[in-house]
């Protein structure tokens, strides 16, 4: 069974205005009125955690804003994002993310450099329920005659990633072009066993995990996985669209529409070796239920690709116009409760349904701060399937026999606010379809739309 221990440590919100201020004696919760935010303030918070097969993980997670004069909140003229976290056994988070309306006069720009060492990334297959999930495969519980590996539906993944989004930002005008740029160097690999095992003793808490074959060995020895794509490789993504934008806010809008829709190509002029181009389509809108207090957030989307090949190991690539990715469906960021990358297709649909509620809003060492429950239902399905040669796949696998449908996760989030843009939540997510695992907790920042 894989033991994984999710726990923290230490946890805390620092926000700093000039000397900070000593918390008053009694806060009036229901009738306190925001204030004007100026200058810089951050939120931080430390990423610590354990899990018994890639080890401790240490760092800390900090989202600095700038609100200039006050006259903008709760907009800011900039916003830097920074992550750092490692795990004793080599896994690691090393990002900073910049976002401003003001640094280019008329237009908004989101850079992002990144790289993601990922010893154990989920991979289930290709094209949702077609692929098989089995758990009894990587559950090491006693007297199970399935077990073959904790990391059986696992890869490495090493991903260097580099993103420059511009969205115009014309004045009296809700629709606004978009132009980007993405690398994404994917190393690709079998988990590295022997360092996982490193210092384990079989008799002791932690067991050492079994050197089997993988799903992805298995992939690649039946030819599903082509063996010039196994190891990953460079893809540079141009990206072109339109948006539409009316929201009352950014971080949580009680009212208006996002709608965009994307051109991104992959195109073999600029040195790609894939030459393909792929739409995606989103639709937000934020229903007001009441005032300041309740509101509905709604989101549906499509990506599907429209011409050329696409190599396996950018399937799970869902893009937007300002936000960079690394995830497919499944997961914290877009359909939650399920396992991550579970739903990843040529073409996929997704969509999520979520009620928040402020129940309380305060000040908080002279900053604004408000705390909110949501509940969500979330859903995503394949519908444009990704092909591949099933010749050397044997008969008794059943490969791509199963018939897809959508995939569905539900639960609730509890937010943390610090001036309307540093949002702390903690989200519990559960799969409707044991194929989708069971259920997941989930610590992030912002909401998921």
């Amino acid at each position: 069974m894989k033991r994984t221990l999710f726990f923290i440590l230490f946890l805390y919100l620092a926000i700093f205005e000039g000397m900070s201020q000593p918390l008053p004696d009694s806060v009036n919760q229901t009738k306190s009125k925001e204030k004007k935010i100026k200058g810089w303030s951050f939120g931080a918070i430390p990423a610590i955690a354990f899990d018994s097969d890639i080890g401790f993980k240490y760092g800390a997670v900090l989202n600095l804003f700038d609100y200039g004069d006050g006259s903008l909140y709760p907009d800011y003229k900039h916003s830097i994002y920074l992550e750092w976290s490692r795990t004793t056994k080599g896994s690691g988070i090393n990002q900073i993310t910049y976002d401003s309306k003001y640094l280019i006069k008329g237009i908004r720009f989101t850079g992002d450099v990144s790289y993601f060492q990922e010893q154990a990334l989920d991979f289930y297959g290709f094209n949702g329920y077609k692929a098989n999930y089995d758990h009894s495969l990587e559950n090491d519980n006693t007297n199970n005659p399935n077990y073959i590996s904790r990391m059986y539906y696992r890869i490495d993944r090493q991903l260097l990633r580099l993103t420059f989004d511009f969205v115009s930002m014309q004045k009296d005008k809700k629709i606004q072009w978009v132009l980007g740029y993405g690398l994404y160097d994917n190393n690709i690999g079998k988990v590295d066993i022997k360092r996982l095992n490193d210092g384990r003793d079989a008799d002791k808490l932690f067991p050492v995990v079994s050197d089997s074959t993988s799903l992805y060995e298995k992939y690649k020895k039946w030819g599903i996985i082509q063996k010039r794509q196994e190891n990953g490789g460079t893809t540079q993504i141009l990206k072109l669209g339109l948006v539409y934008d009316n929201r009352d806010n950014e971080s949580n809008p009680m009212k208006g529409i996002w709608s965009e829709a994307l051109l991104l190509l992959s195109p073999s002029i600029i040195g790609n070796k894939y030459n393909y181009a792929q739409f995606a389509i989103s639709h937000r809108q934020y229903f007001t239920l009441k005032k300041e207090v309740l509101n509905l957030a709604c989101r549906l989307a499509y990506q599907g690709k429209i011409a050329g090949e696409m190599p396996f190991y950018m399937l799970p690539f869902l893009f937007a116009s300002n936000k960079p990715t690394r995830d497919g469906l499944g997961g914290a960021k877009t359909v939650r409760g399920i396992l991550r990358d579970r739903v990843v297709g040529e073409g996929m649909l997704y969509g999520n349904f979520e009620l928040r509620w402020k129940f309380i809003k305060t000040l908080l060492f002279k900053q604004n701060f408000y705390i909110a429950l949501s509940a969500f239902t979330d859903f995503g399905e394949v519908l444009q399937p990704y092909k591949f040669d099933k010749t050397n796949v044997p008969v008794t696998y059943n490969i791509d026999s199963n018939t897809e449908k959508l995939h569905l996760g539900y639960g609730g989030s509890l937010h943390f606010v610090l001036n309307s843009n540093f949002v702390l939540n903690f989200t519990y997510g559960k799969a409707a379809n044991p194929q989708d695992g069971n259920s997941a907790f989930y610590i992030n920042l912002n909401y998921l739309f």
